[in-house]
C-alpha cells in the first residue's frame, strides 16, 4: 500500500469496501487510510426526501456496513475524480456507482467529497461525505 499517492489511498478505500456477499473485508486496511479523528457523514435520501445527516466515526462506519455485506454483495466503482491540492491539504470529488453484482447494473450512483493531510510522510482521509440516487 502506498499511502504516500493520493490515488492509491483513494482506489484502495474503493475496492476494500467492494467483494460478494458474506466475504471478509479488510478492516484493518480501510482503518489505515483513514486518520484516527475522521468522519464519514452520509446525507441519504429516501425517495427524494432528504433525510438527517449521519455522522460516524470509522468504527461505527465498519460496524453499520459489516452487518449488510454478510448478506448483500456490493462493488462500488469511481466514475470520475477531480483532486484539487492546496499544500498538505487536498480535496477529492468522486462520482462513483455501486452495484449487486461485480458486471452487473448499476443500483445507484452517487458523488463523495473526500478530504485528505498529508503529515510530511503519507496522506489521510480526514473526512468523506456522499450522496446518492437510486439509478435508473
Amino acid at each position: 500500500m502506498d499511502y504516500s499517492n493520493i490515488d492509491s489511498v483513494i482506489d484502495t478505500m474503493f475496492s476494500v469496501i467492494s467483494g460478494p456477499a458474506g466475504e471478509p473485508r479488510d478492516w484493518g486496511l480501510l482503518r489505515s487510510l483513514y486518520h484516527p479523528e475522521a468522519r464519514l457523514m452520509v446525507a441519504p435520501n429516501a425517495g427524494g426526501e432528504a433525510l438527517p445527516l449521519r455522522v460516524m466515526n470509522v468504527e461505527e462506519f465498519i460496524q453499520r456496513v459489516d452487518a449488510i455485506f454478510q448478506k448483500e454483495s456490493f462493488w462500488e466503482r469511481e466514475v470520475k475524480r477531480e483532486t484539487t491540492y492546496f499544500g498538505r491539504i487536498a480535496q477529492v470529488m468522486c462520482d462513483y456507482e455501486s452495484f449487486h453484482e461485480e458486471r452487473g447494473k448499476p443500483f445507484t450512483s452517487g458523488r463523495k467529497s473526500m478530504h485528505l493531510f498529508n503529515d510530511g510522510t503519507r496522506w489521510w482521509i480526514v473526512s468523506a461525505i456522499w450522496n446518492t440516487e437510486r439509478a435508473g
